[in-house]
């Protein structure tokens, strides 16, 4: 079934309550009232209740935001003049906003829940596939890993993060693992 087409006052306002829930959440979790997230997006709640009927329905709609945010980001980089340091950089970023949002690291390592059943998942599996393929092509990344193991590496990271005493340690780790001997030597060089 499509969504209805919202009115463009409608839709600023939608994606207004979606950034306040997304700063509401990161601080304060699932207890922060709605009334709270209204205040902050400037909208009365009303505009909230119209929007989204229940908290959980607005925190799903959050993290699907940021899900397609990531495809959309991962279509972008498909013309980057670097096809290996923007998937590089892309799966560095992923990994490090999604691991401060618990809700947006089940998303991403899922396969089969209500996330990735979503145009959202299947977009985001698509886009950063095709940015795996473009930097494997230009000999960046290893020709042994597909769009699969891509989505495994993510959650481990994101796991990874959760139980690292060094920041980003593990996931440096990781990124090197995934370049071939080509690319780590130019990268070498460039120091």
């Amino acid at each position: 079934m499509d969504k209805p087409v919202l009115r463009a006052d409608a839709r600023r306002n939608r994606a207004k309550v979606l950034a306040a829930a997304e700063e509401a959440f990161a601080v304060d979790g699932l207890a922060v009232p709605l009334d709270e997230i209204a205040r902050i997006a400037g909208v009365g709640a009303g505009t909230v209740y119209r929007h989204f009927p229940s908290k959980e329905a607005l925190f799903q709609a959050v993290v699907l935001d940021r899900v397609e945010q990531f495809a959309q980001e991962a279509r972008d980089l498909l013309t980057a003049e670097e096809p290996g340091e923007a998937f590089f950089g892309f799966f560095k970023r992923v990994v490090q906003q999604a691991s401060r949002n618990r809700a947006l690291c089940d998303a991403l390592a899922e396969t089969t829940g209500s996330a990735f059943k979503a145009s959202a998942g299947n977009d985001f599996r698509v886009a950063s596939q095709a940015l795996l393929t473009r930097a494997q092509a230009a000999g960046a990344v290893r020709e042994d890993i597909d769009g699969d193991d891509l989505r495994a590496l993510i959650a481990g990271c994101l796991a990874a993060e959760r139980y690292s005493l060094e920041e980003r340690h593990l996931v440096r780790i990781v990124v090197d693992g995934l370049r071939t001997f080509h690319s780590t030597c130019t990268l070498r060089n460039k120091k």
